[in-house]
């Protein structure tokens, strides 16, 4: 298989930069919801899952593909395990999302009875859950996709393997595969967008209900970040998948690029300027980090 980035020019040095704030800023919210054990809830732990699910996704594609830009070709069989893992992350941030949702509907409309609901357990099951159906049907239409022929093309419109492209070069019928994929999308998108729309309706009714102008703004607050997340999630799926078809096919890489690299990139940075918690955490982190290096270069051991 051989890749076709034209018309865009890769510049390595700036994936490279992307890459690595991308795996820094997720991995300061691992390491700040795990050392703050004011941070040991669930909401926190889904946003712990979230960041670590970012790394793994963005680790998917750009490492890949900046070795790739230099041969312009990729194995068969390393294409479809990138196929395998990057419709297993993209599925299993769909769910986390949803997962997300219903914890902030739990919290806001029924906090009498939240630590109830959202016990410790069930989140362990859900992510679990999660993880297992993301896998299982990325495992379907990869299995599905490996029985195409590619026989009069091996070049692939994209800057990595996804299933649209590689469904283009087929010689064969992409019948199944297509029926496949419209009716697994009702369940891993449609179903976690629903789940996710029904529970900010049910939160903004409970925040509109709230008396005071600082009480309603204080519940909101804790929604937000999550909320600008999902709409950099979801407006960038139905830009690619909602579009007209008279659309240039290169209009996909744009979108990719947004899809893969830019949203694990901005989603820590969402977090950290949106959410108090967080930033009063970076600030102790960092705090302790400080005086604990001073201390150890004021007195070195020996």
């Amino acid at each position: 298989e051989s890749l076709n980035n034209s018309p865009f020019t890769m510049d390595e040095e700036l994936f490279s930069v992307f890459y690595a704030s991308t795996l820094i800023g997720n991995v300061l919210i691992i390491i700040t919801t795990t050392v703050n054990t004011q941070l040991h809830t669930p909401m926190y732990f889904f946003l712990s899952n979230l960041s670590f699910l970012e790394i793994l996704y963005i680790s998917v594609t750009i490492p890949k593909m900046l070795i790739n830009v230099l041969s312009q070709k990729i194995s068969y069989g390393a294409c479809f395990a990138q196929l395998f893992l990057f419709i297993s992350f993209g599925q299993c941030e769909s769910f986390l999302l949803a997962l997300m949702a219903f914890d902030r509907y739990a919290a806001i409309c029924q906090p009498l009875r939240y630590m109830d609901i959202i016990t410790q357990r069930l989140c362990f099951q859900l992510v679990f859950f999660t993880w297992f159906a993301s896998f299982l049907n990325s495992t379907l239409h990869t299995g599905l996709a490996s029985r195409l022929l590619f026989c009069a093309s091996h070049e692939i419109s994209h800057f990595f393997c996804d299933i649209t492209p590689l469904l283009k070069i087929s010689c064969m019928s992409t019948f199944i595969n297509e029926l496949v994929i419209f009716v697994a999308g009702v369940f891993v998108v449609l179903a976690p967008f629903l789940c996710i729309l029904v529970s900010y309706v049910y939160i903004i009714i409970a925040i509109l209900m709230i008396s005071t102008s600082k009480g309603r703004q204080k519940t909101f607050s804790t929604c937000i970040s999550h909320l600008a997340v999902v709409c950099i999630f979801y407006g960038t799926i139905l830009l690619m998948y909602m579009r007209p078809a008279s659309y240039s096919q290169d209009y996909n890489k744009i979108f990719a690029v947004i899809y893969t690299f830019i949203t694990p990139l901005l989603n820590p940075f969402i977090y950290g300027l949106k959410n108090k918690d967080i930033k009063d955490s970076f600030k102790k982190v960092f705090r302790k980090t400080y005086l604990k290096t001073r201390e150890i270069s004021m007195y070195p051991s020996w």
